[in-house]
């Protein structure tokens, strides 16, 4: 817990010394993709030691200077299987995001899905020493949090105050200065597989890069997609990439909660491609232009050529109906929103004062989608782009940029989370616990 403790403090530091020196790469290395953006800060950016704790400002202070995207190689449901292969489309995407910004990078944020994320709810109360909760106070109550037994072969990627109570006033962002008996505090834990992490920081060691922040890619997903309402009220933001769907609850602000479907985008291609017996590049190409999940009686009679390279004329001749296609598609498309749908249930979302649900990532482009997921999700589904900021190419602003566009804003405005504060990490005493959302149905 120490190490870990220490790495990420150092890693602030290094986002520190980055935005001092006004450039910083953002890396979203996904399973189909590798996403860079390359983020100059100009002298008006709040450095986020404003001493606020919580929830993300403004998106003033930068703007994009460049970007690239590169096939994603070497890697599988969001996490790294062939290290060479990923090293030179990080690489890749690196030198063209490099070049169109005319300037060296030698700092790098990155987020990424997959590592089977699980959520944990803190909780800690503490009497307070003076009359006034100082920065001290603060980093009393965060350490009485009890830290669960999360297993070997896991690691803390996320642990966040998500909401302070002082005597009876819940609610609270930031505690600092006000007077009060006691200070309570709930906190947002999320663990990852280490080996995940470990591979992507090896990685990006390699393509002689300095790791300045990491991030889990359905937290940046959900700041970028969810309008300010819907992440203060309560809102689940669904990344629909291509080997993995990610899943973020929102409330007041603060993710509250995460996990990930092992399926994705490439799911749907393969079952094309297993179908029609076609290569994945024209399953890919069928799925892009003519793909869809609810048909209509004109589906049935819209041919499209399948297309192929075997050499044999007849067999690469053939047609298949639209309806046809979408009857390939349709099952797994359920299938994963099912799996959205079980994760949701786990986490108590039906307990949210709103239910709004945002789907996002290259896969929720797919026509018809959102009327399958309202009915399947629940009543109240949009589809979210990310937010608009400054200079980035209309190439980038579709969903396939969620995860991308929200790591700028994350990289810009991090929220506290608990290593920002001078923690005495000498006493953990283990229980285990899983309330993702206990804590505000107490307090709201």
């Amino acid at each position: 817990m120490t190490d870990l403790y220490q790495s990420q403090r150092a890693m602030r530091q290094m986002r520190q010394q980055a935005l001092q020196r006004g450039v910083i790469a953002i890396l979203d290395v996904g399973s189909s993709k590798i996403a860079c953006l390359v983020l100059r800060f100009d002298g008006s950016t709040r450095l986020s030691d404003d001493n606020s704790i919580g929830a993300l400002a403004g998106q003033s202070g930068f703007r994009v200077v460049g970007a690239a995207t590169t096939r994603s190689r070497g890697v599988h449901f969001g996490e790294i299987t062939a290290m060479g292969e990923t090293e030179r489309a990080i690489r890749t995407a690196l030198q063209q995001a490099q070049k169109m910004a005319e300037v060296r990078v030698d700092h790098v944020i990155a987020c990424f899905s997959g590592a089977s994320p699980r959520s944990y709810g803190l909780d800690a109360r503490v009497e307070l020493e003076g009359q006034v909760v100082t920065e001290n106070e603060v980093a009393r109550v965060l350490a009485a949090c009890e830290v669960p037994e999360y297993g070997n072969g896991r690691e803390v990627l996320h642990a966040q105050p998500v909401n302070f109570a002082l005597d009876h006033r819940s609610g609270l962002a930031d505690p600092r200065g006000q007077l009060g008996q006691s200070l309570a505090v709930d906190m947002h834990m999320l663990t990852v597989d280490s080996d995940a992490i470990a591979n992507l920081v090896h990685c990006i060691k390699r393509c002689d890069l300095e790791l300045a922040g990491i991030a889990n890619s359905a937290y940046v997903s959900g700041i970028s997609s969810l309008v300010e309402d819907e992440q203060e009220l309560g809102a689940a933001c669904v990344d629909m990439g291509g080997g993995t769907t990610s899943v973020s609850i929102f409330m007041k602000k603060h993710m509250i909660f995460a996990d990930c479907v092992g399926m994705g985008g490439d799911h749907v291609t393969q079952d094309i491609s297993m179908g029609l017996a076609i290569p994945m590049a024209n399953a890919e190409r069928l799925k892009t232009i003519h793909g869809g999940v609810q048909a209509t009686g004109m589906d049935d009679r819209e041919l499209i050529e399948i297309g192929g390279d075997t050499g044999d004329y007849e067999h690469d001749r053939r047609r298949v109906s639209r309806a046809e296609l979408i009857g390939i598609m349709r099952p797994r498309v359920e299938e994963i929103l099912e799996e959205v749908r079980a994760r949701l249930d786990a986490a108590g979302f039906d307990h949210l004062p709103s239910q709004q649900i945002v789907l996002t990532g290259g896969g929720s482009q797919t026509p018809g989608l959102d009327g399958l997921a309202s009915r399947i999700l629940g009543q109240q589904v949009r589809l979210g782009r990310p937010l608009r900021v400054h200079g980035l190419p209309q190439s980038a602003t579709g969903p396939g940029f969620a995860s991308a566009v929200g790591l700028s804003l994350f990289a810009a405005h991090p929220q506290d989370e608990w290593w920002d504060f001078e923690i005495p990490v000498d006493r953990y005493p283990a229980r285990s616990l899983k309330r993702a959302v206990k804590w505000f149905r107490d307090n709201w």
